[in-house]
């Protein structure tokens, strides 16, 4: 009989040397280059949004000229956009389930073509609220559906980075719309505003020959019963072949096909025309689906109602009230901020899959608050100075790109990010469009009261209670939201349901702690209790993942 030993001496001397190399840990998989061109083509929707809200910022000066508007009017021009996407946002999470997402795409830029052209020739003040209410509609289709398409074709390791796309593309949108202010500033004021409205019909019918280029969500393939094209879809998809597999089976089981279905087409159960879901959502949920519900409208409500808006529409206003005269001086002001937000969403991209959700979020809120705090303080100090202080205008200008800065890399990519990931497949549509619903109602009621507000508390004030509201936010979002980095679409479910979790991870920590403290007690080392209160605190304050 053989020798164990001399065996498995043999069977390594057989074996090639091992290298350092070996000793790597496994390499993370490559980005998906289709995923990131589907994400890409999907999220330029939002282009929409951002480049009505920067160009408005500048145009409304001159349509002012113009047309002879009272300030009242000026708020309800800028700011009913918001509140006409709600009727697009709520009609896309139907839409999308009938005809698909990439065709509910397409609708979008077809309703805000229209709108462009509508605003582009109007003639009067009554004319130009026609071409908002058709725009919105069109915007609020390009909100709800960017970030639905995206979050179902994106893989899990890359979700975070690509469903932030949206919210980089607003900003790409915004910035795009300051430098039609300046560049259009300098025709006459009758036909430059227009020229700048009107504009917005060109990046729409690019896009919308464009996407339907692009590939159906694989997710709403399979609500369909198309099994066949959504595993091509996923192949291409998906960061491997395993990865392709699991998801598809995961996709497979939320819409109740059995995984070992492997047919090309199967028939499918026809959903109800969404009276089933609505219920679900509002009249019967779950524990898990109320809180994910919860958790999406409270991120969209504080996204806006922290005053994002108003500093990015009434920019021009504000760089005013803070000491800067020139109209050219103001919009170069305005492109500084547009300048500022593209470039620090572009940093939050690359950060969302690495660092995750929450890190960012009360990282992102509490430079908000800080940045607020001392632009109310700035703006103060200047409305109550006779003579111009050239620090105090600096400092204003400083935390206007500060803010905007802390906005991008956090707040403003994530609540898209999240809302559009934590619903399950039955519910993910029309959950999102209350996201959406409820973000653009908050925006406008925002940037239809900031001049009014400003009036009333002064500039000043209104920024001390913007602060106060991202203050709340911030304990809101420490509380309530969990994090959701690398999880599949699929394991949402799980995370979501018990609102005391983060209590509970408290009362855990305390309670290792106690057990620590008793164990040194035990040991005789003295200093463990007091050395454990200070762990408990610090652990009560920094636990954010």
């Amino acid at each position: 009989m053989a020798d164990p030993k001399s065996q498995n001496n043999v069977i390594l001397a057989c074996q090639p040397p091992k290298t350092l190399e070996d000793f790597d840990p496994p390499k993370k998989p490559g980005r998906n280059v289709y995923a990131i061109a589907c994400a890409t083509l999907a999220s330029m929707t939002s282009v929409l949004l951002g480049y009505d809200i920067g160009v408005m910022s500048g145009a409304i000066i001159y349509i002012k000229k113009d047309l002879k508007i009272s300030d009242l009017r000026v708020e309800v021009l800028v700011g009913i956009l918001n509140l006409y996407c709600l009727i697009g946002s709520c009609a896309a999470g139907r839409t999308s389930d009938w005809i698909g997402r990439r065709y509910t795409i397409v609708v979008a830029q077809v309703i805000f073509f229209v709108g462009a052209i509508l605003m582009g020739f109007a003639t009067n003040y009554a004319f130009l609220m026609v071409g908002r209410f058709v725009a919105g509609i069109g915007v609020g289709f390009a909100l709800m559906i960017a970030p639905v398409y995206t979050t179902e074709v994106s893989p899990a390791s890359t979700r975070g980075f690509l469903t932030s796309f949206p919210e980089v593309f607003i900003n790409a949108g915004i910035l795009l719309g300051y430098v039609s202010n300046y560049g259009f500033s300098k025709l006459p004021t009758h036909l430059g505003w227009r020229l700048m409205l009107g504009a917005g019909a060109i990046p729409s019918f690019i896009l919308g020959i464009v996407v339907l280029g692009m590939p159906e969500s694989p997710r709403w393939l399979v609500m369909q019963g198309r099994l066949r094209e959504a595993k091509k879809v996923l192949d291409k998809t998906s960061d491997s072949q395993e990865e392709a597999d699991i998801r598809l089976a995961d996709i497979k089981g939320a819409a109740g096909i059995p995984e070992n279905c492997t047919a090309d087409i199967v028939p499918v159960i026809k959903q109800s025309h969404g009276e089933d879901v609505w219920k679900e959502l509002f009249l019967h949920p779950t524990p898990a689906v109320r809180h994910a519900l919860i958790a999406a409208v409270g991120i969209h409500f504080f996204q806006q109602i922290t005053g994002i808006d108003s500093v990015v529409l009434y920019s021009p206003r504000i760089f005013e009230k803070a000491g800067i005269k020139s109209t050219n001086d103001k919009l170069l002001a305005a492109m500084a901020v547009g300048f500022s937000k593209t470039i620090f969403i572009l940093v939050a991209t690359f950060l969302l899959d690495r660092i995750g959700r929450r890190p960012l979020l009360l990282s992102s809120v509490a430079g908000m608050i800080f940045s607020f705090a001392m632009l109310g303080t700035g703006m103060t100090i200047i409305e109550h100075s006779d003579t111009k202080l050239t620090w105090a205008v600096a400092l204003c200008i400083a935390m206007v790109l500060a803010f905007v800065a802390f906005f991008s890399i956090g707040m403003g990519p994530i609540a898209w990010v999240y809302s559009s990931e934590i619903f399950p497949l039955r519910l993910r549509a029309q959950g999102a469009s209350i996201g959406v619903a409820v973000n653009r109602v908050t925006s406008g009621v925002i940037s239809m009261t900031f001049l009014s507000l400003s009036h009333g508390i002064t500039f000043g004030g209104a920024f001390f209670l913007y602060a106060s509201i991202a203050t709340v936010s911030w304990f809101f979002f420490y509380f309530m939201l969990p994090e959701t980095q690398g999880r599949t679409l699929e394991d949402m479910e799980g995370l979501f349901g018990n609102f005391g979790w983060k209590f509970a991870e408290f009362k855990k920590i305390k309670k290792q702690q106690q057990n620590h403290d008793l164990n040194e007690e035990v040991k005789g080392t003295g200093n463990g209790n007091d050395r454990g209160q200070i762990q408990l605190v610090l652990l009560s304050i920094f636990y954010i993942s």
